[in-house]
């Protein structure tokens, strides 16, 4: 259907920057890109600023943020920068001028204004912009390639002049990352140059990574916009992961089910230069594998073994939300990772045992009333994320502009574009939903991160303390946040696959929810192959390298995981029973 990518037949720019979704092979397709030129005697340097980035194990080699020398490759140099260390390092830089000399509910709520995924994303642009506008750099490297390009929102705020005005101390609006730039003033030069280079065809190209699924196409498609607007038109789209052979019922149905999300792809991605990568069953890990991974399949099958002597289903955690007594349980994950779904079968489940349960999901195309009809005992609603954010910034833009001038407004108007804003302002409808189900279990689709909650909580707190307020928190949110954190009455779910990077992300919002106080006891490992018991050759070497991560989940939940098997066809009405049988 596409060309094959391979680096040696492409015409490629300076800088090459590769997005996605988590989990799509950005890094596999960045490092394998960097070891073929490399290997054909160019001059490479690799760098990630990915949070889940596994380069350290790709390579076996114990990387820096400064660059380590591939014995393996010798003209490639990795450079593997942490940017939830270097967020750390930049929040404390901020905030350090103001202890002792600020209350210190003040100094809390700046902290955790500074706590969110947008002060990650500023803390590694930070980081790499020195490597785009280094001069020595440039002229060392025939090509720098970056595993994990900055957002929309990222490179807004860096052209926005009045976002490097430093008023986080006095910043109550509500929202979520104002104030990320505070104290980079020197730094708006090097933003200014790595921004020009970013947008500048002859010197980047911005490769948009997908696997042949709706959800991340529409996600490449939205990150593809988001960068043309700002000038970032150099693009092209590699769809990774695509099934060559498919010989017996589950590959079949694989291979037409990427090949719907294929057909039916956004029109923006139509246009642009496409390659594809074919499916590989194994992990992209040591020199030999990266190689291999643009031009041949391995399909060895792992030795490793389950350590579970019975892998938990969907039924046995229904089983324990129900004689727990749980009265409000959450499914959180990734985007893609089923979370509707899943939501959907645990309401059908506690139905069953004659609970009552009202259902309430976020899923934009409002399918969930296909999926789950409503009945007796399961009463269904949608928030309408665009709606609730739409009402909401503009109950926070009608307080600003009642204190505040035309630039800091601006500035205001893009913090509000932060994926943390939108939180916010749907888990406001949440609480109301809570607020009106007190006699009923409520089951809510997509949590808000534990980042979300103690922002609400820390402004809450600041708001007692300062009374010059730009944003009310309701009264329902604020009934709703120590509910929240009562293990007895709320579960959190957290949906991930088997495979490296949902994993990582997985702890990574764990970890998240913990900071809050938030209860997390069941792990679920969605549209599992090794599940399915698949004969064909590259799934079932596939499916036994998925064992590695169930063991994982395993060890790291102390067995209160399930699994669900992959499933070819839309789970919906009856078909929702096949997952708590």
């Amino acid at each position: 259907m596409f060309k094959v990518f391979n680096p040696e037949q492409i015409k490629l720019t300076k800088y090459l920057f590769f997005t996605g979704k988590g989990g799509v092979g950005k890094t596999s397709t960045a490092c394998a890109t960097a070891v073929t030129l490399a290997d054909n005697g160019k001059k490479v340097l690799l760098i990630s600023t990915d949070p889940a980035s596994n380069l350290q194990d790709v390579f076996n080699t114990e990387l820096n943020n400064k660059g380590i020398s591939i014995k393996e490759v010798p003209n490639l140099i990795v450079a593997n920068i942490d940017p939830e260390q270097a967020a750390q390092e930049y929040k404390e830089s901020v905030v350090a001028p103001y202890r002792g000399k600020l209350p210190e509910v003040v100094i809390k709520n700046m902290e955790e204004q500074l706590s969110g995924s947008c002060t990650v994303e500023i803390a590694a642009f930070n980081e790499f912009s020195a490597f785009i506008t280094d001069e020595k750099t440039e002229k060392e490297y025939d090509c720098i390639i970056f595993d994990t390009a900055p957002t929309g929102h990222t490179l807004r705020l860096m052209q926005l002049p009045s976002a490097w005005s430093n008023f986080i101390s006095e910043s109550t609006h509500g929202a979520s990352c104002l104030g990320q730039l505070s104290g980079l003033e020197s730094k708006k030069e090097v933003y200014k140059q790595a921004v020009e280079t970013l947008s500048n065809k002859d010197m980047t190209t911005l490769i948009l990574v997908s696997r042949p699924e709706k959800e991340p196409l529409k996600e490449a498609e939205r990150a593809s916009q988001e960068l043309q607007e700002l000038g970032v038109n150099n693009q092209i789209l590699i769809i990774n992961g695509i099934l060559q052979n498919y010989d017996e019922i589950v590959s079949q149905s694989l291979h037409n089910k990427q090949q719907e999300a294929l057909k039916s792809m956004p029109i923006r991605l139509k246009n642009f230069v496409t390659y594809e990568i074919p499916l590989r069953a194994y992990n992209i890990t040591g020199i030999d594998n990266v190689r291999i991974f643009l031009h041949q399949d391995n399909n060895e099958i792992s030795n490793e073994k389950i350590n579970s002597n019975q892998i938990p289903k969907l039924k046995n955690v229904i089983d324990d939300l129900y004689f727990s007594g749980k009265k409000v349980i959450f499914t959180m994950g990734k985007g893609g990772v089923g979370k509707t779904t899943i939501a959907a079968a645990i309401a059908l489940g506690m139905a069953q045992k004659g609970v009552k349960v009202h259902l309430t999901t976020t899923d934009p195309a409002a399918h969930i009333k296909f999926v789950i009809e409503e009945s007796n005992d399961i009463t269904i609603s949608r928030i309408d994320e665009e709606a609730e954010l739409a009402k909401y910034k503009e109950e926070v833009l009608t307080k600003a502009r009642e204190t505040m001038g035309e630039d800091d407004i601006a500035y205001v108007e893009e913090d509000l574009r932060s994926p943390c804003t939108q939180e916010i302002a749907v888990f406001r409808a949440f609480a109301q939903i809570v607020e009106k189900a007190k006699n009923e279990v409520v089951v809510i689709d997509t949590a808000p991160t534990g980042h979300t909650l103690l922002l609400l909580d820390s402004t809450q707190s600041y708001h007692r303390e300062i009374s010059r307020l730009q944003s009310d928190i309701p009264e329902s949110v604020k009934n709703l946040l120590p509910m929240l954190r009562n293990a007895n009455e709320t579960e959190v779910l957290i949906i991930t696959l088997a495979e490296t990077t949902p994993v990582y992300e997985a702890m990574r919002l764990e970890s998240d929810l913990k900071r809050a106080g938030i209860n997390s006891k069941w792990w679920i490992i969605n549209a599992s192959l090794y599940a399915t018991a698949t004969t064909n050759k590259t799934l079932k070497a596939k499916a036994s390298n998925e064992i590695e991560w169930i063991n994982r989940v395993d060890k790291h939940t102390d067995g209160n995981f399930a699994v669900i098997e992959w499933k070819a066809d839309e789970i919906k009405g009856e078909k929702i029973l096949d997952l708590i049988q």
